[in-house]
């Protein structure tokens, strides 16, 4: 794809997320959205079968009535912060930690119960108390086997930006799944080494609209290779394999950029009508029961609640070395200008 293509298309990619959020769970209009009284509002753009899993599971449980609102990571966060204390919403869910980091810096969220913070591993609730990781998700290289043999591939994610990778390799740069390996990089390597890498990314790569896309690219031999968040192919391989059969993974490790692992976290708005359930809604997401619900859902992310474990066809969170990187700190407003100015956006 030439570039004079490539950016046009990311540019009406980024339109997606802000369509999609006009949507909720019964098909209505973001227009139309009115929040049910007495039912807990949970705003989530976690992926809608988790969500629903979750909230159906709590409200058996517990009584409580639940309404999701569904939306994109990015754009969900700032609606909330520009409803600030207006907003109808109880519970936020993310796919990826920056879009909650975004309504934490607003002052809008509420402090965890410690008791809900202690059902995670160390590690994946921040100092500040604010929210919880209710999810992860590792970056992996998915690859094709019959174009690219095992000791042919990088040694590190930032070895795609080297020309003798000009053409071969795939991203989904417009989804927020892929901004947030880019605020991990930016965390790890720095400013000018992650400026360097989506200069090359705008130059050199092939533009996906999602990860899906890349992979089924990677499967058809459209490119050797591609970045992508792990569970996708895991999905595919446990179904028809439709859109991975040609493929597998690599794992970077090695505590290298492309090993980064992402939150999907959990946070209680400060202006919450419902703040005890909606407490007990996070106590129970992050609790054992609630942990147990997303491994069963299919979903094949990363539980994340100390002592459960993740589908057994997954590595391990311990064996895919992740680099050291605060996840409660990631910045997504400066990735965004980044890939602002190598053009990409």
């Amino acid at each position: 794809m030439s570039r004079q293509h490539r950016r046009p298309l990311v540019a009406a990619l980024l339109a997606l997320p802000l369509a999609l959020t006009a949507c909720s769970t019964d098909g209505e209009s973001e227009d139309a959205f009115a929040a049910e009284p007495g039912a807990l509002q949970i705003y989530s753009s976690q992926h809608r079968d988790v969500t629903q899993a979750w909230a159906e599971a709590f409200t058996e449980k517990t009584g409580i009535e639940t309404q999701v609102r569904e939306g994109q990571d990015s754009s969900m966060g700032h609606m909330i912060v520009e409803e600030g204390e207006a907003s109808p919403a109880d519970v936020f869910l993310t796919e990826n930690s920056p879009a909650m980091t975004v309504v934490e810096r607003a002052d809008l969220l509420a402090p965890v119960d410690e008791e809900t913070q202690a059902q995670v591993r160390d590690g994946m609730a921040p100092s500040s108390g604010r929210w919880t990781a209710v999810a992860a998700r590792s970056t992996v290289l998915v690859y094709n086997t019959d174009m690219i043999s095992e000791d042919e591939l990088p040694d590190s994610i930032m070895d795609l930006a080297d020309p003798e990778w000009a053409g071969k390799w795939g991203a989904a740069p417009g989804g927020a799944d892929f901004q947030a390996i880019m605020a991990g990089m930016l965390a790890d390597r720095g400013e000018a080494e992650t400026r360097a890498w989506l200069e090359a990314l705008a130059e050199n790569s092939e533009v996906y609209q999602n990860n899906i896309a890349t992979m089924k690219a990677v499967n058809a031999g459209e490119v050797p290779v591609g970045i992508m968040y792990h569970y996708y192919w895991y999905r595919d391989q446990a179904g028809d394999q439709e859109g991975s059969a040609n493929t597998q993974l690599h794992y970077f490790g090695q505590q290298d950029p492309g090993a980064f692992v992402s939150l999907s976290a959990g946070g209680v708005l400060e202006s919450s009508d419902m703040p005890d359930e909606a407490q007990q809604f996070l106590a129970y997401v992050t609790s054992p029961e609630g942990q147990q619900v997303l491994v069963d859902s299919g979903s094949m992310e990363y539980a994340v609640g100390a002592g459960v474990e993740s589908d057994p066809a997954l590595p391990t969170l311990e064996e895919l070395d992740a680099p050291p990187v605060d996840p409660f700190t990631l910045n997504s407003d400066t990735v965004l200008e980044l890939m602002t100015d190598a053009s990409i956006l």
